[in-house]
């Protein structure tokens, strides 16, 4: 499926979610469907950590589901990263590898053995039970309800999706810096879950 097609379809049902998105064509493409600057933490040169920078969200307001993004050239970097969210297992995370077998923060450059990488086998090896994939649209559509039913524990979906062309690697970045975001996601938090985050109120 199209990239940009499933980010729009995921953003259309993003209710009260908090979303980190990582590095490169993830951040690009949520930028450009939604233009969030409040709910989203777009976590740049955050290599391979997005998941674990979501965790410590996740873990703080358990009554708030956190969506966290992340290619699968970062995946490559760290896959580590399993043992963790297995053995935190927190239900409220849903961790989406956007695998289109492409560094695609480098000029698509081509992930070594590409083909055969199996995400959703990796981490079934890791020991998680709730693992989706998704390489169509409809199949994205009609499956996402039980993806997000994250009751049972910790939740991994692999999404699917071509390259970006050469005219989508063009898109902009989302137009912030990290002390903007720490404080435009931060404010947001406060206001959505009443909880206190910085000193100083507005």
């Amino acid at each position: 499926m199209r990239y940009r097609d499933c980010f729009a379809h995921l953003a259309s049902r993003q209710t009260d979610q908090f979303v980190v998105t990582s590095a490169g064509n993830s951040g690009q493409i949520w930028w450009d469907v939604t233009r969030d600057h409040e709910r989203v933490f777009y976590l740049d040169a955050s290599m391979s950590l997005s998941t674990m920078f979501a965790s410590g969200i996740a873990m703080g307001h358990p009554e708030r589901q956190v969506w966290a993004f992340m290619g699968d050239g970062a995946f490559c970097m760290n896959p580590g990263m399993l043992m963790v969210e297995r053995q935190m297992n927190l239900p409220n995370l849903v961790h989406f590898l956007v695998s289109n077998r492409r560094y695609g923060a480098t000029s698509n450059a081509a992930l070594p053995n590409q083909a055969a990488n199996d995400y959703a086998a990796i981490a079934r090896g890791m020991g998680l039970a709730r693992v989706f994939e998704f390489a169509s649209l409809e199949a994205l559509e009609s499956g996402l309800d039980a993806a997000l039913d994250g009751a049972d524990g910790h939740t991994f979906v692999v999404l699917e999706v071509e390259p970006l062309s050469d005219a989508e690697q063009k898109l902009p970045q989302p137009p912030m810096d990290g002390p903007e975001l720490k404080y435009l996601f931060g404010r947001h938090v406060e206001r959505s879950t009443g909880v206190k985050i910085f000193d100083h109120a507005l």
